[in-house]
C-alpha cells in the first residue's frame, strides 16, 4: 500500500495536502482498498462551513456506503468534478487525480493532531 510522506492522515483513514491555506482531502489507498470498487461520491457541503470530525460526504461502493469526516474545519470550496463520471479514479489515483474535495482550512493549528505516514502505516497494521 502506498501512504506518501508529504500527506496527514485520520484515524478515520482520509488524507490531507495542505498548502497554505487550502488543502485537498481524499481517502487513503487502505480505505478505497477495503471499500472496494467506489461507484458513487456524494458531497453535499459545498461552500459550507465544515468542523473538524464532522461528516462532508458520503462514498458509495459496491460493498457499502460510508461517511467522510473533515481532517481540520474547514470551508469546502470545490468538489472533484472527475468524480461525478468516473468515481473509479478514488480506487486507481487515492492521492493524485482521486481527491474528493479542496477546502479553505478555517481551524488553525487542528492539524497538528493528525497523523504521519508512520503513525498511520502502525494504526492499519494493528
Amino acid at each position: 500500500m502506498n501512504f506518501p510522506t508529504d500527506l496527514l492522515y485520520t484515524t478515520d483513514h482520509e488524507w490531507i495536502r495542505i498548502e497554505e491555506n487550502t488543502a485537498y482531502i481524499g481517502i487513503t489507498d487502505y480505505a478505497q482498498s477495503e471499500l472496494g470498487e467506489i461507484v458513487f461520491v456524494d458531497v453535499d457541503s459545498l461552500d459550507n462551513t465544515v468542523q473538524k470530525g464532522e461528516v462532508f460526504g458520503t462514498i458509495e461502493a459496491v460493498k457499502a456506503v460510508s461517511d467522510l469526516y473533515m481532517p481540520v474545519s474547514g470551508t469546502v470550496l470545490e468538489v472533484n468534478p472527475d468524480l461525478d463520471d468516473h468515481p473509479e479514479l478514488i480506487n486507481e489515483d487515492p492521492y493524485g487525480d482521486g481527491w474528493i474535495i479542496k477546502i479553505e482550512i478555517t481551524g488553525k493549528g487542528e492539524e497538528q493532531v493528525l497523523l504521519s505516514q508512520n503513525e498511520y502505516t502502525t494504526l492499519i497494521n494493528e
